[in-house]
């Protein structure tokens, strides 16, 4: 026990990259008796060790090493908040809850950067459920943020602080990616586009992404699962940028174009899984066919629209089918390599919420074509439908 002690001190004192004059000086002892510690040479008293594992923020279980698993605690703790999180899904569901258990988790492990992140995810979520995202019309007519309200939010402004503080600390990987993208997002959000900018400059450019580099990295069937899996993720990107580029441009393009651009960025799933097994991006064409069933309707396309709307829900019931199911690949002949990762399903796709979440992303005008739209008794039975 006395090895294990002093190993376990020293290991977590650096971890928190903590001096041994600075544990020292918490528990009223010398820096020698640490050292001592550390080099096996004696063990503290038995009345000390709570206090000692209070300073590191672990159980004294953990301390002594009975309890070895601190990282599966905090994985249990990270994925726990996480799915909490995602019930909040653009309607307060259990929001305060969630931040109070999100803040309860990282007071215990205050060090951890995955509790870290999971608060900053929560804070995150939390501005735009209980305040919204706002945005504003430029003099070219060109959509912005209302950066002027968004510095309002204090869930935001801590969400930030909690960014800057860990982005330095990670490693490349996906908690990297996540809290960059999320990080960005919020400085637009509040108009501090110098800081977003120089996160920018430190990104590899799209040749250089890790989905593209990792084909370069393996050979065989490695290296063609790797080619599908960077497929997807360029279908995804591009899609994505095709709806962005419709809600930069609302006011300075026809809702005819914009549609005809929607479809096509869902044509580019399509296109690449002709089979209909859209696995994880079944979420995602719920949410561009009902973007797609606002713009059709204001065209004068009502049958095209509800079209989209039939789409949306059988898009919305394959997701839950494949959430459920936790399929290894997809079947498409490009694709059929490609693995999906646990936990990469999303619930953004809720048939039940559907009318509620309608038209998904925020267009001027969409309130009126909501209400002219209800007007059409098939809307009604889209919505019964929804509930089924």
């Amino acid at each position: 026990m006395q090895i294990r002690l002093g190993e376990k001190i020293r290991e977590l004192r650096k971890r928190n990259g903590r001096k041994q004059e600075d544990l020292a000086r918490a528990l009223g002892v010398t820096s020698q008796a640490v050292s001592r510690w550390e080099a096996n040479g004696g063990y503290p008293d038995m009345e000390m060790i709570p206090a000692i594992a209070n300073y590191f923020g672990i159980t004294i279980d953990e301390l002594f090493g009975y309890e070895s698993d601190r990282a599966s605690k905090v994985n249990r703790y990270f994925n726990e908040i996480i799915e909490m999180n995602h019930r909040n899904n653009g309607v307060d569901t259990c929001m305060d809850e969630c931040v109070a258990y999100a803040r309860a988790c990282l007071a215990e492990f205050p060090d951890d950067k995955k509790l870290l992140y999971a608060l900053a995810a929560v804070l995150f979520n939390a501005g735009y459920v209980r305040h919204a995202e706002h945005h504003l019309t430029d003099a070219d007519g060109y959509d912005v943020y209302d950066t002027e309200r968004h510095r309002g939010y204090q869930e935001w402004q801590e969400a930030i602080k909690i960014y800057e503080r860990l982005l330095p600390l990670l490693e490349a990987g996906s908690l990297r990616d996540r809290t960059v993208r999320e990080l960005l997002q919020l400085y637009l959000n509040i108009g501090e586009k110098d800081k977003a900018e120089m996160v920018v400059q430190t990104l590899p450019d799209m040749s250089s992404c890790r989905e593209v580099m990792k084909i370069s990295s393996c050979d065989g069937k490695a290296r063609a699962a790797a080619c599908a899996e960077a497929l997807l993720k360029a279908v995804s990107t591009a899609a994505s940028l095709m709806i962005s580029t419709v809600l930069i441009n609302q006011e300075t393009i026809s809702k005819a174009e914009a549609a005809a651009i929607i479809r096509n960025a869902i044509g580019l799933y399509e296109l690449v899984m002709p089979d209909g097994n859209f696995g994880i991006y079944h979420d995602s064409l719920v949410c561009m066919n009902l973007f797609l069933s606002e713009h059709l309707w204001c065209v004068g396309d009502h049958d095209g629209a509800f079209e989209a709307l039939d789409k949306a829900l059988e898009h919305a019931k394959k997701n839950a089918i494949a959430h459920a199911s936790m399929g290894e690949h997809y079947t498409a002949p490009a694709v059929k390599l490609a693995k999906i990762e646990d936990g990469a399903f999303s619930e953004a796709g809720n048939a039940a919420s559907l009318s509620e979440d309608w038209p998904w992303w925020s267009v001027n005008g969409s309130e009126e074509v909501k209400a002219e739209m209800q007007k059409d008794p098939r809307w009604d039975e889209w919505v019964r439908r929804t509930k089924a």
